[in-house]
């Protein structure tokens, strides 16, 4: 499978994972819970931990640092695409949920639109580093005879 198109496949499946889930909260209305933001951390070390195994295992790839590129790579793209979506969300459903991010203890203060969006990539691409890094150390040496033994005709 392309690179790339393990990339897309993966960063849309965070971005789904996180958007359920906030509707999820939604619907019990748990929306303006801070605590829950938590969660999304799982959802991207999930995706990426699925697209570097992917990587690994469909393209045979075992070297760590185009692994953790695609590990980087995807989680980067998931928050980007997610932001988006609190942006469309802010502006064409719920405006007043940007009074329930600002009464959040992670961001906190009386912040435009733009700065918790700021707030938010920074957040979210520290998170898809130090996620890409974690996973990498599991990777690094994870199943390298098994991997290359199937590159061997059989």
């Amino acid at each position: 499978m392309n690179q790339t198109k393990i990339i897309i496949k993966h960063a849309l499946l965070i971005t789904a994972l996180i958007g359920g889930f906030f509707f999820l909260c939604k619907f019990f209305g748990l929306e303006d819970s801070p605590y829950l933001r938590f969660m999304n951390l799982f959802f991207v070390v999930f995706g990426v931990r699925r697209a570097i195994k992917t990587n690994i295992f469909r393209n045979n790839e075992t070297q760590y640092t185009t692994n953790l590129g695609i590990g980087i790579q995807t989680s980067a793209l998931a928050v980007i695409v997610s932001i988006l979506g609190v942006i469309g969300y802010i502006e064409l459903i719920n405006p007043e949920f940007l009074s329930i991010m600002n009464s959040s203890f992670l961001i906190g203060g009386n912040l435009s639109l733009a700065e918790i969006t700021f707030t938010l990539l920074i957040e979210g691409m520290a998170s898809s580093v130090i996620g890409s890094f974690v996973i990498m150390q599991f990777y690094k040496n994870h199943d390298k005879k098994r991997v290359s033994t199937s590159k061997q005709p059989a």
